[in-house]
């Protein structure tokens, strides 16, 4: 097998090792706050990362927080 792919094949069961055993840590906790809230945190960061990347920004339904408010686009421009 090509270095290239053997390597990439290696990280892709690494990661989906690592996010099935966290589903499976998780199944018993339900909603409550656990201790693997942060790795959550990080795998639907990298998941809104990616699909920014493949598909662009959503710039529609861009929403920011401004001193506790939520000011949406159309908010910001009006007076």
């Amino acid at each position: 097998m090509d270095p290239k792919a053997d390597k990439l094949v290696r990280k892709t069961a690494m990661v989906a090792s690592v996010t099935a055993a966290y589903f499976l840590l998780t199944s018993d906790y339900g909603n409550q706050p656990n201790i693997l809230d942060p790795i959550k945190s990080k795998i639907l960061s990298a998941e809104s990362t990616v699909k920014e990347f493949i598909f662009g920004p959503k710039k529609e339904s861009q929403v920011s927080k401004v001193g506790g408010e939520v000011v949406t686009p159309a908010a910001e421009k009006q007076p």
